[in-house]
């Protein structure tokens, strides 16, 4: 008998035999333990320094661990920052998702309290900062890591304008998504010069949203449009947008059979997500043992489960 454990932080997965699981378990977490340890404090080095300025001797120092321990997590300081970076995404697009769960994703007050998040994320974690000293750096692999995290984000905010403003207007989308970034990103920007860093971003969200819904209304009714949603497939080479987009709604609509406090179940739906999406080779065998779990889970529909199975076969094939 085989378990599937889903890391949520480093989207890793684990096979845990029953007869020893207690033991590598336990060992699994320390390690896990220990390794977050030395994010949060070189990240905290990170804001108060600079990653530039910030050396592996000064983090091994800070977090008390030796160097052959920071090479058994880390090839190097680069890779650590990329875990950074991908441990916060992961926890914000978690709590972001789950501010959807039972609720109608065609409302607009629920966007802008996920962009709200979002914001408050970034800002939180100094994330501006460190994206613009990896941008400034001549590191490519750095670059390409947060070329792609800028991607998946508009790809979001493609796919929830869907919901938030019908089929109807899908052509219209994708420049939509674009210029709510560009605007977004802008009016925070300024809107903190004038205020301090520490003024409530709320106004900032609602303020920019309010202006898309007349932006994308007002592109439908002269029917202009710059970039095509097809676009986004050449951006997504791992698969297609309406796979990403049938994907996704089947998963949201699997979780909001769930209770907030099954974890589990949760965890295994976020799984074959990040692994059907976001991993280099998606790991078939895992992604079928999960799918079995789903199937024997009595609180989830099956008819929605029937259909994760039928995009997870074709996605295969």
């Amino acid at each position: 008998m085989i378990k599937v454990r889903y890391d949520q932080v480093y989207t890793d997965s684990t096979i845990v035999i029953i007869t020893t699981k207690h033991y590598k378990e336990a060992k699994g977490d320390t390690m896990n333990d220990r390794k977050q340890h030395v994010i949060k404090m070189a990240h905290q080095l990170f804001i108060e320094r600079g990653f530039q300025s910030t050396s592996i001797q000064d983090i091994l120092e800070y977090s008390g661990i030796s160097k052959g321990t920071f090479y058994n997590y880390f090839s190097s300081k680069n890779e650590l920052l990329i875990a950074l970076f991908k441990a916060l995404y992961e926890s914000m697009e978690r709590k972001r998702d789950e501010l959807l769960i039972g609720q109608d994703p065609s409302d607009l007050t629920i966007f802008k309290k996920q962009i709200e998040l979002q914001m408050n994320t970034n800002k939180k974690n100094k994330l501006i900062t460190l994206f613009e000293e990896v941008f400034v750096s001549n590191d490519e692999d750095l670059k390409h890591f947060l070329r792609e995290g800028q991607k998946r984000m508009l790809r979001w905010v493609y796919n929830r304008f869907l919901e938030l403003f019908g089929e109807e207007k899908q052509p219209y989308l994708l420049d939509g998504a674009i210029m709510f970034l560009g605007i977004l990103h802008h009016n925070v920007k300024y809107y903190s010069i004038a205020n301090g860093a520490s003024a409530d971003i709320y106004p900032v969200v609602e303020y920019s949203v309010d202006r898309m819904v007349t932006i994308v209304e007002d592109a439908s009714i002269t029917d202009q449009q710059l970039n095509k949603p097809e676009q986004m497939d050449d951006w997504f080479p791992e698969g297609n947008q309406l796979f990403h987009s049938n994907l996704v709604s089947t998963i949201r609509l699997l979780k909001a059979d769930l209770a907030e406090s099954n974890n589990e179940a949760i965890e295994r739906l976020d799984f074959v997500k990040d692994e059907l999406l976001h991993s280099k080779k998606s790991r078939k065998f895992l992604i079928e043992s999960v799918l079995c779990s789903l199937r024997d889970d009595p609180k989830l529909d099956q008819t929605t489960v029937k259909h994760l199975d039928e995009l997870v076969g074709n996605y295969f094939k």
